[in-house]
C-alpha cells in the first residue's frame, strides 16, 4: 500500500470541512511553502492547496510563514545592495497610468534608495510596470548585481520576479489555469527580498489590510504601510479617502488621508506611459496625475519618518515635486 504523500498533511488541515478545517500555524505554513518552492509537491496538491486557501483567505500567521519560507528560498549574493524602501508592483494599471512610478523616482531623487519588484501579468487590458519603465528608458535589472549598480547610480532599481524567484513566477502564472488569484499574490507584496526596513504595499481588497499589518508584526518588520491602491498598486487615489494601516517599530497604526477632490476623475484618455515623462518634464498638465504622485509620495514620507503628520508629509511631497529635476526623464 502506498504511503500518504507528506504534503497531503497540509491539504488535509485546510480541507477537512466546516468543523474540521483550520488555518495553518506559522510553522506549518512555512514548511508547506518550503516544500512548494523546493518542488516537492504534486501539481494537483498545489492546486488544491492554493484554492482551499483562496476560499478561506490567508491568516496573518499563514502569510508570515509563507513569506519567511519564500525569503529563505531566494538565492541572493553575499553582498546585498542596501535599500531603504521595498516597493512591490504586481497588479498593473488599466484605469489610470502608473503614477506611482513618478512618486518612487521623486523619493529616490531625495536620497531614498528604493527596490521595486514586480512582473508582467497576463491581462492585455493592463499596463504593467516593466513595460512602463522600459518606455521611460529606465533599466530593468536581471540580477541583484545590476540592482546594486542602479541603486548606486540613481537610488532606484527594478527587478522582475522571474529573475530572482522563477518558482514563484510559475505559481503566480497558475491564475491562467485556476481562474483566481492565489495566496502568492499576497505573499509577493510582502516578499521584501533585500530586507529593506520600510515596506510599502498597495492592495485591491480592503479586507487584506489587517492581514498584511498583522503579518508584518509577526515578521518584525520595522516599518510598513498598506492601503487600497488604485488598481491594486501602491498608488493613492486622490479622489477618495485613503485609510492606511501601518507598523512603526512594533506599533500598529491606522490613519485616514482625506480625499483631495470633491469629484471623481474619469478614466484616463490614454495609457501611453510617455505621458508620465511629459508630466515629469512639465511638458503637459494632468490634475489627477500630479495629485496622485504627490499623495503617494506623501504616504511614503510618512512611513519613512520624514514627516510627523499627514499635512506635513503632503506639504513636503508638494515641495519635492516643485523642485524635481525635470531632466531626469
Amino acid at each position: 500500500m502506498n504511503e500518504t504523500h507528506p504534503f497531503a498533511h497540509y491539504v488535509r488541515i485546510l480541507g477537512r470541512g466546516k468543523k474540521g478545517a483550520r488555518s495553518l500555524t506559522f510553522d506549518e505554513a512555512r514548511e508547506a511553502m518550503s516544500m512548494i518552492l523546493a518542488g516537492q509537491v504534486e501539481a494537483v496538491q498545489l492546486g488544491a492547496f492554493l484554492m482551499l486557501l483562496r476560499v478561506k483567505e490567508e491568516s496573518p500567521e499563514e502569510l508570515a510563514g509563507f513569506v519567511q519560507a519564500a525569503r529563505a528560498s531566494l538565492e541572493l549574493p553575499p553582498r546585498l545592495p542596501a535599500v531603504t524602501l521595498d516597493w512591490s508592483s504586481y497588479a498593473g494599471k488599466r484605469r489610470q497610468l502608473p503614477w506611482f512610478i513618478l512618486a518612487a523616482l521623486l523619493l529616490a531623487e531625495s536620497g531614498i534608495s528604493i527596490l521595486m519588484h514586480g512582473t508582467r501579468g497576463f491581462r492585455d487590458d493592463r499596463l504593467y510596470t516593466p513595460d512602463a519603465l522600459a518606455a521611460l528608458g529606465i533599466p530593468l535589472c536581471r540580477d541583484f548585481t545590476a540592482v546594486g549598480r542602479e541603486i548606486e547610480r540613481s537610488r532606484f532599481a527594478f527587478i522582475d520576479l522571474a529573475h530572482f524567484c522563477p518558482r514563484l513566477k510559475e505559481i503566480l502564472n497558475l491564475r491562467h489555469l485556476l481562474g483566481l488569484r492565489s495566496p502568492v499574490n499576497t505573499l509577493l507584496r510582502m516578499l521584501n527580498p533585500l530586507n529593506a526596513p520600510c515596506l510599502l504595499q498597495g492592495i485591491f481588497h480592503p479586507g487584506y489590510r489587517v492581514i498584511h499589518q498583522q503579518a508584518a508584526l509577526l515578521l518584525e518588520q520595522p516599518r510598513m504601510a498598506v492601503f487600497k491602491g488604485e488598481g491594486g498598486e501602491a498608488e493613492r487615489n486622490p479622489d477618495l479617502p485613503c485609510p492606511v494601516l501601518s507598523v512603526h517599530e512594533g506599533e500598529a497604526l491606522e490613519e485616514t488621508w482625506p480625499a483631495l477632490f470633491s469629484r471623481r476623475h474619469l478614466k484616463a484618455e490614454t495609457m501611453d506611459p510617455r505621458h508620465l515623462a511629459a508630466l515629469w518634464r512639465g511638458e503637459t498638465e494632468d490634475e489627477y496625475g500630479t495629485a496622485a504622485v504627490i499623495a503617494t509620495a506623501a504616504i511614503a514620507l510618512r512611513l519613512l519618518g520624514r514627516a510627523d503628520g499627514l499635512e506635513t508629509a503632503h506639504g513636503l511631497a508638494e515641495t519635492m515635486w516643485a523642485m524635481r529635476n525635470r531632466e531626469r526623464l
